[in-house]
């Protein structure tokens, strides 16, 4: 399975997926109107069912009532009351019957077509008030007693039952009739519906699948493009067919690929054309500025001489002299690492001898505090991680102050070096931006001693190593830097880490 399929099945199968959205979309557009359709069906079917079996029932237990209860005796005897029941249900479409009369005044008598199957206590109440009920005699009426009728359950078995009595004192009758056949054609057809539901449940699941791949393959074919791009990929290209509005979004897409790709070619050509000139620059500045030092260090040497009103004239020229070195140093420095050439030498260094050695160059052996065990052994680039420790520190002291602390310990597989200044700290609004290139904390004092690009190689020289500085202020007062590199610095290099290829066995740049 490739890996674009699994992509696509594990896109499908998110709950939040536009697939998966448009799956269970239809489903409950064909549920709620498969269901609403097979309940109004079941709904007509049932009513129909039910009325044409009670409307069949009532008006043959009606006639029966006509023909055969009002032939009897005024004082039916207890056989004449089971003879007539016994014939009227005998001649009905499946219903039993009970026949009830007075022999005399509070004495009565029943007759019933089947005893086991039909008494009065399976009559309700109800029903049985209603029957014997007297009605009016309007215009509107015409008749002293009338049939009425109630569906129960009995023994959870739906039956109907239904009642009338004999206008001038005939018997009172009453008929039971099962509806147990009809709520098994109700089942049935009930669960011919449910099944059809189901069915068009999983067509419009299956309909909604191929509704979803139509729309969604240009979709995740713009997507795909889209990650492409975004991986830096500028000649990706969609293939546009039709002219729906996927088609015009494809369209969309491969112009605005195309002028993206023209953009950033430009971009790139200027950024390439900017870099090559400082490069070229600084590299050329370095032989004059190499004859200016020269010259400046000679005029350093004679200033005692001079006359007095020149002196500090050559002291400035030689302070910004080494100043415009630092600055093309550092230039050249950045350059490299814009260019992708800089490159790790690795060594194995004996941390706290390294840290003394750096401060011990620059004579800041009686402004540091310098807290760190010997034998923690590390393999890094040193002259790196000399560069690192000498702006950590020398920034510290120039805007700190001293006593400057330098912590040195080993946490899991890092190197944790800790600079640590009790100065007045550094400002919150300045802090996101301390390692940004050429940024001044005061847009007052544009001009300082230091280029503003210390800072920066220092973080590029930890980036190399596959390491980060951070800067914060100390709760105590002070800002404080701390600087992390992995133990072992061989797989950046082996890998062509972020500076660039690896060093030959011979540690050659």
């Amino acid at each position: 399975m490739t890996t674009t399929l699994k992509r696509s099945l594990r896109a499908g199968l998110r709950w939040t997926s536009l697939r998966m959205r448009l799956v269970v979309v239809f489903a409950l557009v064909a549920l709620v109107a498969a269901v609403s359709a097979s309940g109004i069906a079941y709904w007509l079917n049932r009513e129909a069912v039910l009325t044409r079996t009670q409307d069949a029932a009532l008006d043959d237990f009606r006639r029966q009532m006509q023909d055969t209860a009002a032939a009897l005796p005024t004082r039916p005897t207890k056989d004449d009351l089971q003879r007539a029941a016994g014939e009227m249900a005998a001649g009905s479409p499946g219903y039993d019957v009970l026949l009830e009369a007075e022999r005399e005044r509070g004495k009565p008598i029943m007759g019933y077509s089947d005893l086991d199957t039909f008494t009065r206590d399976d009559v309700p109440e109800s029903l049985q008030r209603q029957v014997a009920r007297k009605q009016p005699l309007t215009s509107s009426n015409d008749h002293e007693y009338h049939l009425f009728w109630q569906r129960t359950s009995i023994a959870g078995t739906p039956y109907l039952v239904a009642g009338t009595r004999i206008i001038g004192g005939g018997p009172t009758g009453y008929m039971l009739k099962s509806l147990d056949q009809e709520r098994q054609d109700l089942n049935s057809l009930a669960w011919s519906l449910g099944i059809a539901t189901a069915l068009a449940l999983i067509g419009s699941a299956l309909l909604a699948q191929a509704a979803a791949t139509t729309v969604l393959r240009p979709v995740q074919r713009l997507g795909d493009a889209a990650r492409k791009l975004g991986e830096g990929k500028l000649d990706t290209r969609l293939v546009v067919s039709g002219t729906d509005e996927l088609a015009d979004l494809s369209r969309t897409f491969n112009r605005t690929a195309g002028s993206l790709e023209k953009k950033v070619a430009d971009m790139s050509a200027r950024e390439e054309a900017s870099r090559r000139f400082v490069a070229d620059m600084s590299h050329e500045l370095r032989t004059p500025l190499t004859a200016i030092t020269a010259v400046a260090e000679v005029l350093e040497d004679e200033a005692d001489t001079l006359d007095p009103m020149i002196a500090p004239a050559v002291h400035l020229v030689v302070s910004e002299t080494r100043r415009l070195n630092d600055l093309v140093e550092n230039l050249m420095e950045v350059t490299r690492f814009d260019a992708g050439t800089a490159r790790l030498v690795l060594d194995d260094v004996d941390v706290a001898d390294q840290v003394t050695a750096c401060i011990d160059a620059r004579a800041w052996l009686d402004a540091v505090d310098l807290d760190a065990e010997r034998g923690m052994m590390v393999r890094l680039d040193p002259r790196r991680l000399d560069v690192i420790l000498a702006n950590l520190i020398g920034n510290a002291l120039k805007h700190g102050g001293s006593p400057v602390g330098v912590r040195v310990r080993i946490e899991g597989e890092e190197l944790l070096i800790e600079v640590r200044d009790h100065g007045p700290g550094i400002p919150e609004d300045v802090l996101p931006h301390v390692f940004d290139r050429f940024y001044k904390a005061s847009a007052s004092r544009p001009r300082s001693e230091g280029s503003g690009l210390g800072l920066s190689i220092a973080m590029e020289n930890a980036h190399i190593h596959g390491g980060d500085i951070s800067a914060a202020n100390s709760p105590d007062g002070g800002a404080v830097f701390t600087l992390r590199l992995p133990r072992d610095a061989e797989g950046i290099a082996r890998n062509d880490g972020p500076g660039g290829q690896a060093p030959d066995e011979n540690g050659a740049t």
